[in-house]
């Protein structure tokens, strides 16, 4: 079955590679011309099944292109064997000279996914296993992977000024509404009950187990010399958040949150091939004050791509604080004479840990790997859109196929 589903996927790569290739090959790029590239999508995992559905890279330049970088954009909607939706919506869009960037992040999910408990590391799951109810009563355990089914709407956007090059700072919204939770493993009639972690986190912090709401605004500070952000050959990136979420804005409990990221390109070749080059990417994302929800917490997977944690379902690893870094080596293959850089491959490791205070885990007490290869193939030499296809391996028999649009950095 898994061979046969390889095989599938392969074939519908090599369609669409052949469907997404431009016909206008002009070198000069242009004002509003629209750079579009569709991904079917066909794949199978344990979280959702079998994945059918389609995602599109779309990209434009929204200014004078000798003054503009590329605006982008990455959306998706699939369906699976499990019975779940999921519609995706994510952007960087670079106005007139760069002097404002709008960033955006929009999901609506109907889904399951497993929870593993806070934190890295086999002590994790000590939180809801062995747990002890009463005086002298203690819960029966729970296996690694906890499935939860919910709903889950998200709106994020943010504003950035540009105020001396490429120094910006920024204001914005965020909305994360979790509802309809359904906890699969948790059972209170039984005796012993079986509690998940999901259900003693609420009732250790005061939430509810079937919804709860973040909302706030945030205050950000910005660096992007990136020359394209959907496929990066020089520059930098880092990115400062700070977010308040307070209830009067609709947030269930007070809380607020840091997320500090940082990505590099460093060039192994001369100019003329730029696309050999390592890439770093770092990220933290901590709680700071107050109490997030539990499907809230920082979580592997969940940055505004979803591209962290090659090897690991979404939300494998989560806690309080969560950092991550990758780095990837990418290299030139093959190409043709009006696309040079058509086919590439890359190697890459990455490195997760989280902390969970409940279980006295720290931040590295425990780092969980990532490591796989992966191939390249340019659809759109002016966009530089690429088709993005990686396996990859982990901790705990982790491991699976990704194929998606644009680079993962």
């Amino acid at each position: 079955m898994k061979a046969r589903i390889t095989t599938i996927l392969i074939f519908l790569l090599i369609a669409t590679i052949g469907f997404a290739q431009e016909k206008d090959n002009k070198k000069e790029p242009e004002k509003g011309k629209v750079y579009f590239a569709p991904l079917p999508l066909l794949m199978s995992n344990p979280t959702f099944g079998f994945m059918y559905g389609v995602a599109a890279s779309t990209s434009a330049y929204l200014g004078d292109p000798e003054t503009t970088r590329l605006s982008t954009s990455l959306g998706s909607i699939s369906y699976t064997t499990l019975k779940q939706f999921m519609f995706t919506f994510k952007s960087n869009l670079y106005l007139e000279e760069d002097g404002w960037i709008l960033m955006g992040d929009m999901r609506y999910f109907n889904t399951s996914q497993p929870t593993f408990g806070l934190g890295t590391g086999p002590q994790s799951l000590k939180l809801a296993n062995g747990f002890e109810y009463e005086d002298g009563f203690f819960s029966e355990p729970v296996p690694a992977a906890q499935l939860m089914e919910f709903q889950f709407i998200r709106f994020h956007e943010t504003v950035f000024k540009q105020i001396k090059g490429n120094f910006y700072v920024g204001a914005g919204y965020h909305m994360d509404y979790h509802y309809q939770i359904k906890d699969n493993l948790l059972n209170l009639d039984t005796v012993p009950p079986t509690v998940t972690s999901h259900y003693l986190y609420n009732q250790q912090y005061g939430f509810d187990n079937e919804q709860y709401t973040l909302s706030g605004i945030s205050l950000n500070a910005l660096y992007d010399s990136r020359d394209n952000a959907a496929n990066t050959y020089k520059g930098r990136y880092a990115l400062a958040t700070f977010r308040i979420n307070p209830t009067w804005l609709g947030s269930t409990k007070n809380s607020t949150s840091l997320w500090l990221e940082y990505r590099d390109y460093f060039a192994l070749s001369k100019k003329e091939m730029p696309s050999h080059m390592l890439a770093v990417w770092l990220y933290g994302n901590f709680q700071t004050s107050g109490t997030l929800p539990y499907l809230d917490l920082p979580a592997l997977g969940w940055d505004q791509f979803g591209r962290s944690g090659r090897a690991y379902t979404q939300g494998r690893f989560r806690g309080q604080n969560l950092m991550y870094s990758e780095v990837e080596y990418r290299a030139h293959l093959a190409g043709t004479k009006k696309n040079p850089d058509f086919l590439g491959a890359v190697v890459f490791v990455n490195a997760t840990t989280a902390s969970n205070k409940d279980a006295n885990i720290a931040l590295f007490n425990y780092i969980e790997p990532g490591y796989g290869l992966g191939l390249r193939f340019m659809v759109s030499q002016q966009s530089r859109t690429n088709i993005t296809l990686d396996y990859a391996w982990g901790s705990y028999g982790a491991k699976g196929l990704f194929l998606s649009v644009n680079e993962t950095f």
